[in-house]
């Protein structure tokens, strides 16, 4: 293992984490997560503490330091997971998720017996390891200094305050970098198949394929057609995870989300199929809605993916989209704080007391909005300041709202049935959209609910059948989102105002009214998506606002704020105080709680007079529409516009001085593109919409060169 690059530097390293915070620059598969903290432990008085942003990763990289030190995982190499630990007086390296480490941080943040703390893979950027990165060096600044702080990464760029950076290259064989895009977009887990069905043949090593989620994952192995392959993700069986990374005698196929990226080396891989798709997280502010949404992978993500090939000999990467494509990847993935929902995030930083030395500061709007959520729960006070209910909120280890909905679920359906309940909704992937039937239907919430029952204080069970419990929790966790059939049965309203819809052939149709656990509005739709909910009654959905906190009941239930909904006035006020501030009045649930019930009476003047100028209700196109525009976006006002009414137009319009963003239709009035760049659409993305649509709709204009093209709302007429 000395040979390995980072078994070249170690003294260089260790001497480096003695004298103050290091960061190691290292890719994957160079030995930084297996060698540098056993050697830490030998020259250190005191644990090491290893933090891992998943629990495969953490058990992978126990298992293979303990192979390595002779011994069985539990002795001087261990490891500690939500709900596992193997771990003895004898370890002396102990590897935990960066999730864990922040809840032991918030518990005693001396860490008492801990020499040092490597926290590995940052360059992800997750939640848990900012908040972490934080903690630790206010902790070194205030508390113990001697506290040795390494931080590992894999690609540059990630750095500490005063930290001492040591680089460590690692020499690729070389890469066989083969172009595979679909002959037509978009990309489809089909044409993954196919591409690998293609190296299956084509080459002789084991095939290591990258898809954003697990479903995608069924899908590519359904379309294998008997090529022998397991899944690799992170929601796996502990079992089932050590089978994938263990090479096996006969050659076969792994097929993976990103967390064999960087966080895992799987050994045989000498080919890479790369979907080039990524799934992060995104939040829309204004409806409360949260969502995993499927994007291209960095550029960055990309090359470490193809180097996965060639750690063992040339390897042989087939990429599914062009070489054109490739040079307009971004350059990093972004980090979370940016995209995410931040509920749990501002919990942990009020528990701590201190939003200091954070790699970066949370955006505003999604902080304000978390902190609004907390002070509702009644996890944060007035000055937003953490509450004894709020900490007994962050010790449950969920979500905020789940951890709600458990505390006061369970006095109302026992806490057995409220602990699997929220079990099944904290789970990522859902076979149906009906929360009785996921239950039902599926076991990897049951680990989960064990743990979760554990935190209940004096649990008592209740005779309840599941389609209540199931609604009481949904309910509870997210009250806004009860929502009652419309009247003329198209679709659902929820109480925050939000427009809802059920797929086609959903067995929740019918039901007048639902608690909406989970949902989310796809680009290019209006509405809301149902993707989990679980279908009660008025009664349920009285009991669940009847048994709302105090602070709650104020913000949400007043007379008066249910008499604002979120109209296309509030939208507008919502978007000039984003966008411009003062003297644009803060609009949000908070600060109309106490204000007047009519949002005229909050216009300041004079600026009043400039309302419909900085933020117009609709915008003239070239063809001569005035078409109107959807503030309720966060991101800024969407412009949905046929392709053809454009033509002409140089630059994308403005407003408020900034770019609107275009959702670009059909002739039948159907999303064909997004975008807050025109004339780079005119340049690249049209050529293809022009080809798909033409022959479509040969009735309608498509010029070769639409911004010079004469724009028009009619087709031509008949022959």
């Amino acid at each position: 293992m000395e040979n390995l690059p980072v078994g070249r530097v170690l003294d260089q390293i260790v001497a480096a984490t003695q004298e103050g915070p290091t960061v190691l620059v290292a890719p994957p598969g160079t030995g930084k997560t297996t060698l540098v903290p056993t050697a830490l432990a030998d020259k250190l008085d005191g644990k090491v503490i290893v933090a891992e942003p998943r629990r495969i990763a953490a058990r992978a990289a126990a298992q293979r330091m303990a192979q390595l030190a002779g011994g069985e995982v539990g002795e001087a190499i261990g490891y500690s997971v939500r709900g596992e630990r193997r771990t003895s007086r004898r370890t002396v390296v102990e590897v935990v998720t960066t999730g864990l480490l922040v809840q032991r941080l918030l518990a005693d943040p001396e860490l008492p017996g801990v020499a040092a703390v490597m926290l590995d893979e940052c360059h992800e950027r997750h939640l848990d390891t900012d908040l972490a990165t934080a903690f630790l060096l206010e902790v070194r600044e205030a508390i113990r200094p001697g506290l040795g702080l390494l931080a590992a990464t894999a690609t540059p760029g990630h750095t500490l305050p005063g930290a001492r950076v040591i680089e460590v290259e690692s020499p690729l064989f070389p890469i066989d970098v083969r172009w595979v895009p679909p002959k037509r977009p978009p990309l489809t887990m089909d044409h993954v198949a196919q591409v690998t069905r293609q190296a299956w043949h084509e080459t002789e090593h084991d095939i290591l394929v990258f898809v954003p989620g697990v479903a995608e994952i069924e899908q590519v192995r359904r379309g294998l057609g008997g090529i022998p392959s397991v899944p690799l993700h992170g929601r796996l069986p502990a079992e089932a995870q050590t089978r994938a990374i263990t090479q096996p005698p006969q050659r076969r196929i792994i097929v993976a989300t990103a967390v064999a990226e960087s966080s895992l080396t799987v050994p045989g891989v000498r080919v890479v199929v790369d979907s080039g798709l990524a799934r992060v997280p995104r939040i829309d502010l204004a409806r409360g809605l949260g969502s995993l949404q499927t994007v291209r992978a960095a550029k960055a993500s990309t090359v470490q993916r193809a180097g996965r090939s060639a750690r063992e000999g040339v390897g042989v990467v087939y990429k599914c989209w062009s070489e054109a494509d490739d040079e307009r990847l971004p350059a990093h993935p972004e980090p979370e704080v940016r995209t995410a929902e931040l509920t749990g995030f501002a919990l942990a930083l009020a528990c701590w007391g201190s939003r200091g030395n954070l790699p970066d500061p949370p955006p505003e709007a999604a902080m304000t909005v978390a902190v609004q959520t907390l002070r509702a729960l009644g996890a944060l006070d007035e000055h937003e300041r953490v509450t004894a209910r709020g900490r007994r909120i962050a010790k449950v280890g969920a979500h905020p709202r789940l951890a709600r909905a458990l505390l006061d679920g369970a006095p109302i359906v026992g806490a057995r049935n409220a602990a699997e309940m929220v079990a099944v909704l904290a789970q990522d992937s859902y076979p149906s959209d009906d929360v009785t039937v996921v239950k039902r239907t599926t076991d990897g919430w049951r680990r989960e609910a064990s743990l979760l029952y554990r935190m209940i204080e004096n649990p008592k069970e209740r005779e309840t059948s599941a389609d209540r419990a199931a609604g009481v929790i949904a309910g509870l966790a997210y009250p806004e989102r009860v929502a009652r059939r419309r009247r003329n049965g198209d679709g659902y309203l929820m109480a925050n105002g939000t427009e809802a819809e059920l797929a086609p052939g959903s067995s929740l149709q019918g039901h007048p009214w639902l608690a909406i656990a989970v949902a989310d509005r796809p680009a290019g739709r209006v509405n809301a998506r149902i993707r989990l909910a679980a279908a009660i009654d008025e009664d349920i959905a009285r009991e669940v606002t009847d048994t709302l906190p105090p602070s709650y009941t104020e913000r949400r239930e007043k007379p008066r704020v249910r008499e604002i909904p979120w109209t296309a006035l509030r939208h507008r006020l919502a978007f000039l105080h984003r966008t411009q501030g003062s003297p644009w009045p803060d609009v949000s649930d908070a600060a109309l709680a106490d204000g007047p019930a009519d949002l005229r009476a909050l216009f300041p003047w004079p600026a009043a007079k400039d309302f419909d100028t900085l933020a117009p209700e609709r915008l003239t196109v070239p063809s001569g529409s005035t078409v109107r525009l959807d503030y309720s976006d966060p991101e800024g006002p969407v412009l949905a516009v046929k392709v053809q009414e454009m033509f002409g137009l140089a630059a994308t319009p403005e407003v408020g001085g900034r770019p609107v963003l275009l959702h670009l239709l059909s002739p039948a009035g159907r999303p064909v593109a997004v975008t807050r760049d025109l004339a780079s659409f005119w340049r690249n993305g049209y050529r293809q919409v022009r080809a798909e649509l033409r022959g479509r709709y040969p009735r309608h204009p498509w010029p070769e060169d639409p911004a010079a093209a004469p724009p028009t709302r009619r087709a031509k007429p008949r022959k």
